[in-house]
């Protein structure tokens, strides 16, 4: 397993990070989207302090990451139940 060497800005602050070669395309998406979310949030609040927009943001997406998988699993189970469904019909016919 490859790893490369990384450095992540995130609110202005440069962070090196290894990470398996498969998984950086990730790592810089979600640096990415963590520096959008502090843009935003920067737009709406009169918040100025690094520490305070970064606890922001993680907690935005963390939340966000939470219910799209919630919604995931739901449609998951929705998709079970209907095989299930017509597997039922087609034994009833």
């Amino acid at each position: 397993m490859s790893k490369v060497s990384l450095k992540i800005s995130l609110c202005g602050r440069t962070y090196p990070i290894t990470v398996a070669e498969q998984e950086q395309t990730r790592v810089l998406e979600a640096a990415k989207q963590i520096n959008e979310a502090i843009d935003q949030l920067k737009k709406s609040y009169a918040v100025n302090d690094s520490q305070d927009l970064l606890a922001m943001a993680s907690l935005q997406l963390l939340i966000k990451s939470h219910a799209n998988s919630n919604n995931a699993t739901f449609k998951q189970i929705e998709q079970k139940l209907a095989d299930l469904d017509q597997e039922l019909s087609k034994l009833g016919a």
